[in-house]
């Protein structure tokens, strides 16, 4: 069954902004992300949606754990952390329309932190804020039904799959699935979804602006439980990743180091090419930089050379 929704003339006009950043953010190669670009993103998408749940930490101190270090007295916070970037570190394992995938995936987030990770929940759960119960989840017996439900229509329904992503983060919140980590689960399935057909959003830090908007996020999930449809989130959860996107273009403006070029430009994969070559990844570069880079990069043992003068040509060594 399809879940109810309304796509007004906000949502269209939002799902094409986003379109055209994507398209903007592809041309800019920003789907391959260097790699000191991508890991910083991944910690504020890690600090971000664990710190909406709660958790305490830092983007620092998120780094910290990335980095294998220890932090006393935060024994659960850092354990959240771990298991986030276990789950992220995998995010190609996954099949965005999976119940198993799904399962999967919660029991790698929320490993020693519940007693059944990655099973569905077996009781029934109410949605409470202060004293107040805002929402009472589905019978647990139904989950199982529910999910399989909105996996056919990810998969099937012809609407965009920007609008679908949003309306499976809904109706995830909706069923709460889970017994714990069901706001995190929803996000980062949201940007599984998406980063099928768009790899930029498997780097794209959109957490970070619900992290800054927490009372917008959590009444637009109060408007749509109130109205019976995922409209208002919809509208909400577009709005969040356009301005995501465009924060993440904006980092096309910040000037590279001369180290962090040869890293961005290893990464994106061309194994034997010409200083011009080099040059079209970095169009606003002089050739007198494009030849110190490249010199620095023999330097550093990540390119040979072959031929001479304006026909020398440069292999990476790994």
């Amino acid at each position: 069954m399809k879940p109810p929704y309304t796509i007004t003339a906000s949502i269209l006009n939002l799902v094409v902004s986003i379109s055209q950043k994507i398209g903007e953010a592809s041309a800019h190669y920003l789907d391959k992300q260097s790699p000191k670009l991508r890991k910083e993103n991944r910690i504020k998408t890690i600090q971000a949606t664990l710190g909406i749940e709660g958790n305490s930490l830092s983007e620092s101190q998120v780094q910290a754990i990335d980095e294998g270090k220890v932090l006393i007295g935060f024994e659960r916070d850092q354990k959240e952390v771990q298991n986030a970037l276990a789950l992220y570190e995998r995010w190609n394992e996954f099949n965005p329309v999976k119940s198993d995938s799904l399962l999967s995936a919660h029991r790698i987030l929320m490993q020693g932190l519940v007693t059944n990770p990655g099973e569905y929940r077996n009781r029934s759960v109410g949605i409470t804020k202060g004293k107040t119960l805002t929402h009472i989840a589905p019978p647990a017996d139904r989950v199982p039904f529910l999910m399989n439900d909105l996996f056919d229509f990810v998969s099937n329904d012809p609407d965009p799959l920007l609008i679908k992503s949003c309306v499976f983060h809904y109706e995830f919140e909706f069923i709460h699935p889970f017994i714990d980590g069901n706001g995190r689960m929803g996000r980062f399935w949201q940007s599984v979804i998406l980063s099928k057909s768009h790899p930029i959003f498997e780097f794209l830090p959109f957490e970070t602006i619900i992290a800054s908007s927490q009372t917008d996020y959590y009444l637009a999930l109060a408007q749509s439980d109130a109205c019976g449809q995922s409209t208002p989130f919809i509208e909400y959860m577009l709005g969040v990743l356009d301005k995501s996107l465009a924060q993440l273009l904006n980092t096309t403006n910040v000037v590279l180091s001369e180290t962090e070029r040869i890293e961005y430009f290893i990464f994106i994969g061309m194994k034997d090419f010409s200083r011009k070559d080099y040059q079209r990844v970095f169009k606003n570069l002089s050739t007198a930089t494009a030849s110190r880079d490249l010199k620095k990069g023999v330097s550093l043992q990540l390119f040979s050379t072959y031929g001479e003068r304006n026909a020398t040509r440069y292999r990476v060594l790994f």
